[in-house]
């Protein structure tokens, strides 16, 4: 038997094999040294599928090729473009054996005290028994090749793997046919060299700066100098019309110009963001729709197919999609803000849906992604979103930090019938009753909150921070900007609330926020939506105050 430290150093990605067969003994064997490996709180999480099937070998195959040219346009070198084209990866079909090394998602719908900090610890758990794996057939005389550029979406369908099984990637086992010269292929290549040492540091300080306590640092636009106020009442009131005779176009331009600063507003490169994750409650039924909807309207916007798209379009207004937790991996040259924390939250109906350290993280994402929009010199920004079971974490989030009974803040969502509705609120009155923890703000976004909610929320902080214009859509949005107030109530100054949605709860939530909406058109689509459409009213707000003549300029007499 060969020493660890030789095993480990021969490690080699195995690309070519022979076609010897491996014993069974060899793979139960490896099984089993995968099945040693660690298991986070003794999920047990880590799963196998064994393909000997000639027809299943080609099929993996040819959705390898179709996504390895994907794979090959990431790289503008010429020899690494021509590299990878000879890379056709013959070991699906050579080898003897495919195995898929897989994690299975349900898990964490029972409490598991490994996985509150994360629950992509149970894919690492995977991972370290692919580790153990490889290692007992590399200590047999035998070798495993790891095949990771997949569409793992179609991968999981052709398989019929079930909605909760995550693969790692698809693994090639048999006998190598070559050791590349006892170097890793890519470096033989020439493609990269592997370091010569592990790198590591030591951190010795603790960063003592919190998200949430930057962001009560609560600067108020109230110093504003009340000579400008007068000035600008007295420029909207000097324009040929009676006064208050445009109604809220008044208000909108007041506060346009209050945000901005300036007599002279201008709305300038504008930007909604989407922001996009899945919701462990969702596996309880709250929606006629199934979770991975959440994915394939993700795609949708990707695609330029839904209506915050055509809507933007219709009014240049820039579009962003933020993965903020989906449960998928898009593919890394999607256009697409990645902020994802992790493949949808835990079922808050018996545990926390993320731990506190993911609530920071999610402000601190929520900060950068509208700071790198306002560098861009856009000064106004929409807040949309998109979750299935979305609606439910924000109607226990509302009735939490509103003191409203859970009856009043519960809605349709989706389009659910009578019968579910009432099952949805029975289901998160149950949830709250289970809820026996602090009355304190992050102890309650830990518990019952969403990835987009609170990057949300850590977003309309940034834009309060960065002088913006935050456009609200509808309830799960409203909710967002609720969370965001209770830590800095000053940032209903730069709000303005679009609309009033269908969703029951929405009107009693604007009415708590003493908040006045533009639109009331029975929207329930979320996407941002509803900023996108009442966007033009803005501008003309924005119009009417720097370019309506005035009563002087006009020469028209006042009442």
């Amino acid at each position: 038997m060969s020493s660890l430290d030789d095993i480990l150093k021969s490690r080699r990605d195995t690309r070519h094999f022979t076609t010897d067969e491996v014993p069974d003994e060899v793979m139960q064997k490896a099984l089993q040294a995968g099945h040693w490996a660690p298991s986070v709180g003794l999920t047990d999480a880590t799963r196998y599928y064994i393909i000997k099937s000639t027809e299943v070998k080609t099929a993996i195959k040819n959705l390898f090729l179709d996504y390895n040219k994907k794979a090959e346009e990431l790289t503008d070198n010429p020899e690494q473009k021509e590299l990878y084209r000879s890379l056709k990866l013959e070991a699906i079909e050579e080898a003897p054996i495919g195995l898929i090394i897989a994690y299975d998602r349900s898990v964490l719908n029972q409490f598991t005290i490994g996985t509150v900090g994360s629950n992509e610890a149970v894919k690492f758990s995977s991972v370290c028994a692919a580790q153990n794996i490889w290692l007992s057939l590399t200590e047999q005389g035998y070798g495993m090749g790891w095949v990771s550029i997949l569409n793992y979406y179609q991968f999981k369908k052709i398989l019929d793997l079930p909605e909760n099984i995550e693969p790692l990637g698809y693994f090639c086992v048999g006998k190598p046919a070559t050791n590349y010269n006892n170097q890793p292929m890519l470096q033989q290549l020439n493609w990269k060299q592997k370091s010569e040492a592990p790198t590591c540091s030591e951190i010795q300080n603790v960063n003592e700066s919190s998200i949430l306590e930057t962001n009560t640092a609560i600067s108020s636009k109230n110093n504003v100098l009340p000579d400008f106020s007068k000035l600008l009442q007295e420029k909207i009131d000097s324009k040929t019309k009676p006064l208050g005779a445009l109604g809220t176009l008044e208000t909108l331009a007041f506060q346009i110009a209050t945000v901005f600063e300036t007599l002279n507003p201008k709305i300038t490169n504008p930007n909604i963001v989407v922001f996009a994750a899945d919701h462990g409650i969702a596996n309880h039924g709250v929606s006629d729709y199934p979770q991975d909807v959440t994915r394939q309207m993700v795609n949708n916007f990707l695609d330029g197919g839904a209506a915050i798209n055509v809507f933007c379009n219709q009014n240049n207004i820039e579009l962003s999609i933020v993965d903020s937790g989906v449960n998928y991996d898009f593919p890394t040259n999607a256009k697409l803000i990645n902020a994802k924390i992790a493949k949808g939250t835990q079922s808050f109906l018996h545990i926390p849906a993320m731990s506190e350290s993911e609530v920071q993280l999610c402000f601190d994402k929520g900060k950068t992604i509208v700071e790198n929009i306002a560098k861009t010199g856009s000064n106004c920004i929409g807040f949309g979103e998109m979750g299935i079971g979305n609606t439910s974490t924000a109607s226990v989030l509302m009735s939490l930090l509103t003191g409203f009974p859970i009856e009043n803040c519960v809605g349709k969502g989706t389009g659910v019938s009578d019968e579910k509705l009432l099952q949805k609120q029975n289901l998160l009155k149950k949830a709250i009753d289970n809820y026996s923890d602090q009355a304190e703000l992050m102890s309650q976004l830990a518990y019952f909150g969403g990835f987009e909610i609170l990057q949300m929320a850590g977003g309309m902080l940034s834009a309060y921070n960065n002088k913006m214009l935050i456009l609200v859509d509808g309830f799960i949005c409203t909710t967002a900007f609720l969370i965001a107030s209770k830590i800095n109530p000053n940032i209903k100054e730069n709000a303005v609330f679009c609309h009033c949605s269908a969703e029951q709860a929405h009107q009693k939530l604007l009415d708590y926020l003493d908040a006045k909406p533009i639109l009331n058109l029975d929207l329930r689509l979320g996407e941002g939506t509803g900023c996108a459409i009442a966007f033009p009213i803005l501008k003309s707000a924005e119009a009417f105050l720097n370019e309506m003549a005035s009563f002087e300029s006009a020469g028209v007499s006042r009442k």
